[in-house]
């Protein structure tokens, strides 16, 4: 089973990649992040074109996130966190799909530091570790895929330049240590798991030819509950994808569990 998370940027502006990958890599469940599109205008009729059915929690321009599985449609636990710091933002969706908890999440980003942005993106971090403990409790199989927004290391192995972050929220001491928080409730980081050393990235931004330069860094996760990390297979990052026209900023990411 291929579980992937993948920050689209825009499914509408992205709408022709999106398909390739889904055609190309054929994931058995596909978390998406950043969607940027109402409820209404979701584009199910094309996603179940190519074999997938999807829930989706859309916001107009911002946020969003969506769950595709191909075949059996993915069925609905949960769409927002339980007391979400601010629930006009789609942020959380929660699903179940062949004996699976999988999430996708989109967690804030949180610049400018310091800042209510910032403080929104720890209060949010600790409704997100709240309710992954709940999870773990529950003793499934359970994936938090997404869109982090945290750069868990001060190393190479997670980012190009630790100067050039050191300001930014992504790689705050505060956020580093909410993602340790919730890794050591018992989560497994699968893709640290298969690639122990070296650098590891799952973003370039558009500016100043970072992808050219490979100045990226990681941000997005695929977080294992312990019956989860007991399946683990592989966990590899799609990058080519990021290299094609009108790509995403950020790569797919997977996970494949036996």
């Amino acid at each position: 089973m291929r579980i992937a998370t993948f920050n689209i940027n825009g499914i509408r502006a992205r709408m022709p990649r999106l398909l390739e990958w889904l055609e190309e890599t054929q994931p058995d469940v596909a978390c998406l992040q950043e969607i940027k599109i109402s409820d209404d205008l979701f584009p199910a009729a094309e996603l179940e074109a190519v074999g997938y059915k999807a829930i989706w929690h859309g916001q107009k321009g911002f946020n969003g996130v969506a769950i595709l599985s191909r075949g059996e449609a993915p069925v609905e636990r949960r769409r927002g966190l339980p007391d979400d710091p601010d629930p006009t933002h789609s942020r959380y969706l929660e699903a179940e799909v062949g004996g699976v908890i999988v999430a996708s999440i989109y967690l804030p980003n949180g610049n400018p530091v310091p800042g209510p942005k910032f403080d929104y993106k720890l209060a949010w971090f600790d409704r997100l570790i709240d309710h992954a403990a709940n999870l773990l409790a529950s003793e499934a199989p359970v994936v938090l895929a997404g869109d982090y927004n945290v750069i868990p290391t001060n190393t190479h192995d997670d980012t190009f330049s630790v100067r050039a972050m050191s300001a930014d929220a992504l790689l705050q001491p505060e956020s580093q240590a909410a993602f340790r928080r919730l890794r050591h409730q018992g989560w497994t980081d699968a893709i640290r798991t298969r690639h122990p050393q070296g650098p590891v990235y799952t973003f370039w931004d558009y500016q100043a030819g970072a992808w050219a330069r490979d100045a990226g860094f990681r941000i997005d996760h695929l977080m294992l509950s312990p019956t989860a990390a007991d399946r683990l297979v592989d966990a590899q990052v799609d990058k080519p994808f990021r290299d094609r026209e009108k790509a995403s900023d950020h790569a797919p990411v997977w996970v494949r569990l036996s």
